[in-house]
């Protein structure tokens, strides 16, 4: 019977393959390695040739066009602004606008989706019903239609100035809505002294009582002890200071309000609908996360007889917090991305004021469109971070 096995007179040649071939971490920094060599020749050879075809056209780049007269009105603006300023100062105008939309929908998106959410599961059939049926609504029509119904059904119908709604102490009417501005006098800044005094005591006397609670299990009052604090010690050291405010009521003056602080119909329409919109979104998350929660845990509130509100805000929902949050993130996301819509009805974001007048004007389009890609970019990465942390806070600690 013949053997497989070498014979002394012929051994076996040796493994030419070189040493560092044979290990796998080495081969994948070599791949990894040819990867980032292609992406820059690519990256290299794009940015090579656009260069060069700019050159021809006699198109010039960089960006010295921020500093040029913008020559263009805007608006609305959180700062001063003229048409003498430069085109950097509505890349600043048109973030700040950007910005102010995507933080109020947040929140209040973030309000009413819960609320909703918390609705759906309520034992009232007329309540959990009502809330069902927003959300089969107002998550199935697009968000750009609920736009121009807003602005066009809603707000564009409202009287003339001089036939102007009274709200809120101001006027409602087709250009905006009119509210009293306080301006603040000399001796206001001791109140801002006692808010954030009263913030930081807050924050102090939450982690002695949660130190306390983790120690004896007592409960203390941390809801109302913050509110005393951030709202009535401004509000006492407001009074005792005489009051150092005035108001400045909006007034008509010729066919158009004077005074006060004007909420423009372009920004109100914008933020309901993006409110609107993703709040039915959050609903779903809300419900979802809550639904996760085992139903153990409600039979044992139950039979320790915990009322079904505080069940709610210690139990279910610090449990359903790890389920909602990450979801959340995304619809927080979404929102930011979608105020860009907002140059279907005119409201001077970002995308209206810099990326369509100053591109228009300026013709430099690839820096505008960087900038504002790097702004709405930079917008969700810091989003991110703040709710991955929040949700690493809010993460159950297991023993």
């Amino acid at each position: 019977m013949s053997s497989n096995r070498p014979s002394p007179e012929s051994p076996t040649k040796p493994d030419s393959t070189p040493r560092f071939w044979n290990d796998p971490d080495k081969r994948a920094l070599i791949f990894q390695g040819l990867i980032v060599l292609a992406l820059g020749a690519f990256i290299l050879t794009v940015v090579s040739n656009t260069l060069h075809n700019l050159e021809q056209r006699g198109i010039t780049t960089g960006f010295d066009f921020l500093s040029v007269e913008a020559g263009f009105g805007i608006l609305q603006s959180l700062i001063p602004y003229s048409e003498a300023d430069s085109y950097g100062r509505t890349f600043i105008v048109g973030l700040l606008n950007t910005v102010l939309v995507s933080f109020l929908g947040i929140v209040a998106a973030t309000f009413l989706g819960f609320l909703i959410g918390v609705g759906r599961l309520s034992k009232n059939w007329l309540l959990a019903k009502i809330c069902a049926v927003y959300v089969e609504i107002f998550r199935n029509i697009p968000l750009l239609l609920q736009i121009f119904f807003w602005y066009f059904a809603v707000l564009r119908t409202l009287p003339s100035p001089r036939q102007s709604f009274e709200l809120f102490g101001g006027y409602l009417n087709v250009r905006g809505l009119y509210l009293p501005a306080p301006i603040p006098e000399d001796g206001f800044g001791i109140v801002w002294t006692a808010l954030i005094v009263g913030i930081v005591a807050t924050w102090l006397f939450k982690r002695w009582a949660d130190k306390k609670h983790d120690e004896s299990g007592r409960e203390y009052p941390v809801g109302l002890i913050a509110l005393g604090l951030i709202v009535g010690l401004p509000l006492l050291v407001f009074f005792f200071a005489g009051a150092p405010v005035t108001m400045d009521y909006p007034a008509l003056k010729g066919f158009n309000f004077r005074g006060g602080v004007t909420l423009i119909p372009e920004l109100i329409a914008l933020w309901l609908a993006l409110t609107i919109y993703t709040a039915a979104f959050i609903a779903e998350i809300v419900r979802g996360g809550i639904l996760a929660v085992p139903h153990g845990q409600l039979e044992a509130a139950s039979a320790l007889g915990l009322p079904r509100g505080r069940t709610l805000r210690f139990i279910i929902i610090p449990q359903a917090l790890r389920v909602i949050i990450p979801p959340l993130t995304s619809q927080y996301l979404n929102l930011t991305k979608n105020s860009s819509l907002a140059t279907a009805i005119g409201y001077p974001d970002l995308v209206s004021v810099f990326a369509g007048t100053t591109l228009n004007q300026t013709g430099q389009a690839i820096e505008v469109i960087f900038m504002t890609m790097a702004v709405y970019l930079t917008l969700s990465v810091l989003t991110s971070i703040f709710m991955n942390w929040y949700n690493s806070r809010s993460a159950l600690i297991e023993r």
